[in-house]
């Protein structure tokens, strides 16, 4: 399975910001939306992403308060990207070794989507049940005659 199977299946909707909005309107958005991460983009190119890690460790450092931040101070201006031809599980892989809850899909350097951890799970998930109900059916429609044949001959 690959990202773009993902993508066609979750849709393309996306939520962006721009790096010099401020943090709270930006948290506005994510509240409103029930969203986890917001793509910032700036004259048209992925420059960052802001999950709410980033905004926690920044409401931490600014002493429980927001205040005047701009998404810009605060955002991962280094995310972890992936294309829509990366395997799923190599994205798993990625993921889970950049501690990355969301990761942008870039095709050269057009933003495509968003996949999130849970996207991945879900996928995973969805794929091992569909291959343990073909294994069951399989099993269930082996033939008869083949275990008729085991019960008649004699020993």
């Amino acid at each position: 399975m690959k990202v773009s199977d993902i993508l066609r299946v979750k849709g393309g909707t996306l939520f962006t910001v721009s790096p010099d909005q401020l943090l709270a309107a930006a948290l506005d958005t994510m509240a409103d939306r029930d969203i986890g991460s917001l793509m910032v983009m700036e004259h048209g190119h992925l420059v960052g992403v802001l999950t709410f890690r980033e905004v926690i460790a920044a409401v931490v450092k600014n002493g429980g308060s927001v205040g005047a931040q701009t998404v810009r101070a605060v955002m991962d201006g280094q995310p972890l990207t992936c294309a829509p031809e990366t395997d799923i599980d190599e994205l798993r892989r990625m993921m889970l070794t950049r501690h990355a809850r969301y990761t942008p899909v870039m095709s050269e350097n057009m933003l495509m989507g968003v996949i999130s951890f849970y996207d991945v799970a879900r996928a995973v998930v969805e794929g091992q049940d569909f291959e343990n109900r073909m294994l069951k059916a399989y099993i269930r429609d082996w033939p008869v005659e083949e275990q008729a044949e085991h019960k008649a001959t004699p020993n």
